[in-house]
């Protein structure tokens, strides 16, 4: 392997411009509206690498870029007028899929006709089997659904030209290793092939020489300055962690916090817990049919849900924007899961919360971690924190359900444009009080102001969208 570049999260290369890049008008001009002015430090070093047409190993965790990095180059290779499979990436969970996927659409929004189709497990295949026979430019997905449909004859990949494994280290962890050995090898020889990978267990290296020509290798030492997440430990009786939580998110009063458990019934007893102390509260776990999981994801993401409670394993993959607050309930043992699940927060120019309950069984954890992080942990008493404040702590959004979705040909600007115009009378919305609009197959998710929901609901069921009446709901308990 060549050119094992190191780079520290502050690197000059941060600072570098698209502009430097030799990119299509079309993209220039979808960076442009996405509001993308300079690379991040890992689009710095990998983009010229993979737009010059090399294999490429990059380190680098989740919120660094790294999607964008390698959708430029996906998309830069691409002929759109060839319908056929030209790009593929691999992806550990369906959430990620999900992410990757719209950030490629977001990314081609001014290119011609691009079709990205996601391929996960969860949902039946007859659906994607019939897209699939209409054609795509891109698929995404998970390594086993992949797999199937290759082996069904569904997915055909001599015209694919670039392979992308992203978060290759959670996929050998999930068991992924013959799948994607599997999947690798359908694929043309003369491909280009990037490995995204937060860790380089042994198994990556292991792929990287069965499946890439000459990589050129590139580290990013820091996800982000660890100097915006402050950290604080609190002692407390096991029996006593569940109710903490709540003393935790009064004092601190986060709009978003991220909770997590080391087991499934944790994960239910906290929000129980939390719920009767009227927070907003959502599980997700691997027992919720994926339209549950979704409809979790999206109340959370677009801040309708203020708290998410979590295991490790149902967390792979997401990528949460203004995350306030992370909050052990239980310590983990692996002081480098801690480390991650802590940097969820703490993001772009934003300061985070770093909040972690703690017995005297874990004293052996905390003194590992404090080891791996080289820094002391800093103690706190719940005594002295303000519970006082018994003011509710509301998301400031309401998700909207709305059913239709892409097999309907509804698009974000369609409902826009529904509630900020006068159809239905009533309130004419403007784009400020309208949050994230999120497009499935067979929903569409809105984000409202949460003293405008209900009049949001009235007016989609009486002015309809596209000229045709809804059906449209408040997710709420």
């Amino acid at each position: 392997m060549t050119d094992n570049n190191q780079l520290p999260a502050n690197a000059p290369l941060a600072e570098r411009s698209f502009d430097e890049l030799s990119l299509s008008p079309a993209m220039r001009a979808a960076l442009k509206q996405l509001g993308y002015q300079s690379m991040t430090p890992i689009q710095a070093a990998s983009l010229p690498i993979t737009l010059a047409g090399h294999d490429l190993i990059a380190q680098a965790k989740t919120g660094s870029g790294k999607t964008a990095a390698f959708a430029i180059t996906v998309l830069t290779n691409l002929n759109p007028r060839w319908f056929a499979i030209q790009a593929m990436v691999l992806c550990p969970t369906r959430e990620l899929a999900d992410q990757v996927t719209q950030e490629i659409r977001r990314l081609a929004r001014f290119e011609d006709n691009i079709k990205v189709l996601a391929l996960c497990g969860g949902t039946t295949m007859r659906p994607q089997m019939a897209s699939l026979e209409h054609g795509a430019h891109i698929v995404v997905g998970t390594p086993g659904r992949i797999m199937d449909h290759i082996e069904r004859g569904s997915l055909q990949l001599g015209g694919l030209n670039t392979l992308v494994l992203d978060e290759a280290d959670r996929m050998l962890d999930m068991g992924f290793h013959d799948d994607i050995v599997y999947v690798a090898r359908q694929c043309p020889k003369s491909r280009q092939t990037l490995l995204f990978s937060a860790t380089y267990p042994e198994g990556i290296e292991r792929l990287a020489r069965q499946f890439l020509r000459e990589p050129k290798e590139v580290k990013l030492l820091e996800q982000h300055d660890r100097s915006k997440i402050r950290q604080r430990f609190y002692e407390v009786k096991h029996e006593e962690r569940l109710q903490a939580v709540g003393v935790l998110l009064k004092h601190y009063r986060p709009v978003s916090t991220l909770a997590f458990c080391n087991t499934k019934q944790q994960c239910r007893d906290l929000v129980d817990v939390l719920r009767g102390q009227g927070f907003q509260a959502l599980t997700l776990n691997g027992d919720m049919e994926q339209r549950e999981r979704d409809q979790v994801l999206v109340q959370f993401a677009n801040r309708s849900c203020s708290v998410l409670v979590a295991t490790d394993v149902a967390a792979r993959g997401l990528d949460i924007a203004q995350l306030e607050a992370v909050i052990n309930v239980d310590m983990t043992p692996d002081p480098e899961i801690h480390v991650h699940r802590i940097g969820r927060t703490g993001r772009a120019d934003q300061d985070g919360w770093a909040l972690s309950l703690c017995s005297p069984g874990d004293k052996r954890r905390i003194g590992a971690i404090a080891q791996a992080m080289g820094s002391e942990p800093e103690w706190h008493g719940l005594g002295s924190l303000q519970s006082g404040n018994d003011t509710p702590l509301v998301p400031p959004m309401v998700t909207l359900q709305m059913l239709g979705g892409r097999k309907e040909k509804i698009r974000p600007g369609d409902v826009l444009g529904a509630l900020t115009g006068e159809a239905g009378g009533g309130h004419q919305f403007t784009r400020e009080e309208v949050g994230k609009i999120t497009v499935t197959d067979q929903s569409t998710y809105i984000a409202i102001a949460r003293s405008l929901a209900a009049e949001a609901v009235r007016k989609l069921a009486a002015g309809g969208v596209k000229g045709k009446t809804v059906k449209v709901r408040a997710l709420e308990d």
